[in-house]
């Protein structure tokens, strides 16, 4: 598959997931640094301290990137490290350490595409309700102007929010994430409202301080793709896509994007969130309806659908056997060519993929090297798909891998690897993957077999 002559070729990372440095130059506890010390939450008692120690060692990781060739690289501002206990008193030290990134990006002639928050909320603003206070949506939003100010002329691409789905699922509602919470249905949405309000207070404030500036929010949930191409699996895959019902309504693309790009929450008659909606004021709507310029979605797997002899669509199982990651999640490149055109259509916005990407079982060879062709194969598949997506006329701007490097993934610890550089995290030892090999060919040759 060709790509066009100005795709994007990125990778991806996340504050929390590599820095380290936890209470280094001022900065503040975030609700991570706090929630990955409770015992039996995370894989193996692991936690964030070291991570990748990007914050020392993120000159070497760009000069690597650089060498690959990749054009871009996505990473996030961790808040409490500007703003330590997100009251506006800014920590300039932490803002010289991102100025000091993106310098470092510019020189290598890696675009910086930052997103201003990938789930590190300062503890201090949870202590005082955290997704659940309004007051934090403008807590965001001042945060904002201060790093956009900060970074003016020298950043053009901003994500504010990464992935509301996951903050509110796995952070309020499961409690398999920070803060650890489990709460009921009408605070989750509560939570979900206030991080849109978060977006839209932020998007205003992003642009009135840099103009030109390109604002997207990081979207992930629900896809389908269709059994076969007849009409009626289309169709029933569509429909799967964008349905809504009590028990699986957190993890849909439209619950944020159909706010934010056309104006008002989905419909969700003959559920417990129409009412909800219903008394959501019309000025919270404007405030959310900033509209995009691109949608940048995360996308890692999908669901099988074809329609049954009404129509309707039914989720296909999966067959005994089928290909899975480390992490046991399917194996579904389909989602590629089908999700992204399904949300084109929606939204009629050019697409970013800002995540996408595989935990696989690495680990060093005899020969001293780290050979993954297992996530050669999954992205070879994947772009593929994308690319016939993108050769049906889907406006497909760019891809992000996710990671650039293996780094604390999440609940999972170090237990789970996703980059394509290995790190040896008892020496920080950098190690490129046959992986990384693999993509820097790609993106030379902007195109893949």
């Amino acid at each position: 598959m060709i790509f066009p002559d100005n795709f994007i070729w990125g990778v991806a990372s996340s504050a929390y997931q590599i820095e380290g440095s936890p209470d280094e130059d001022g900065k503040g506890p975030s609700i991570w640094d706090k929630f990955s010390h409770k015992a039996g939450v995370i894989f193996s008692g692991d936690n964030g301290d070291f991570a990748c120690d990007s914050y020392h060692r993120y000159e070497e990781d760009i000069a690597l990137m650089a060498a690959m060739g990749v054009k871009a690289y996505r990473f996030s501002i961790c808040w409490s490290r500007v703003d330590p206990n997100g009251d506006g008193k800014w920590n300039e030290a932490g803002l010289a350490y991102y100025d000091r990134v993106v310098d470092c990006c510019l020189k290598h002639g890696v675009e910086p595409y930052v997103t201003l928050y990938h789930w590190d909320l300062p503890q201090a603003l949870e202590n005082a309700g955290g997704w659940l206070s309004r007051g934090t949506a403008d807590a965001f939003a001042r945060y904002c102007g201060v790093v956009t100010k900060c970074l003016l002329g020298r950043v053009h691409n901003y994500f504010t929010l990464n992935e509301i789905q996951c903050v509110v699922s796995l952070g309020y509602q499961s409690g398999l994430h920070a803060p650890g919470k489990q709460l009921p249905p009408c605070d989750l949405f509560s939570s979900y409202h206030n991080l849109l309000l978060a977006h839209g207070l932020a998007f205003r404030t992003i642009r009135n301080t840099d103009a030109s500036a390109k604002i997207s929010i990081a979207s992930t949930g629900r896809l389908c793709y269709p059994k076969t191409k007849s009409p009626q699996d289309l169709q029933a895959a569509h429909e799967a896509t964008f349905a809504i019902s009590d028990g699986d309504w957190m993890f849909t693309h439209h619950m944020v994007l159909d706010p934010v790009c056309l104006g008002h929450y989905p419909d969700c008659s003959g559920t417990f969130l129409q009412p909800l909606i219903n008394a959501v004021s019309p000025e919270d709507m404007a405030i959310i309806n900033t509209g995009m310029d691109c949608l940048a979605l995360n996308i890692y797997n999908g669901s099988e659908i074809r329609a049954d002899e009404n129509g309707r669509p039914v989720y296909v199982p999966k067959m005994a056997g089928c290909p899975r990651t480390a992490l046991k999640w399917p194996v579904t490149p389909e989602v590629m060519e089908f999700g992204p055109r399904f949300l084109w259509e929606r939204y009629g916005k050019p697409i970013l993929i800002t995540e996408s990407g595989v935990s696989c079982n690495d680990f060093i060879y005899l020969d001293g090297k780290v050979h993954d062709g297992d996530r050669i194969d999954f992205l070879t598949k994947h772009l593929r798909s994308l690319g016939k997506c993108s050769d049906g006329g889907v406006p497909i701007n760019g891809y992000f891998h996710w990671a650039f490097t293996d780094n604390f993934e999440w609940n999972y610890g170090y237990g789970d690897r996703f980059g394509l550089v290995y790190v040896d995290y008892e020496t920080q030892r950098r190690i490129p993957k046959d992986s990384a090999a693999w993509y820097s060919s790609v993106i030379r040759r902007n195109v893949t077999y």
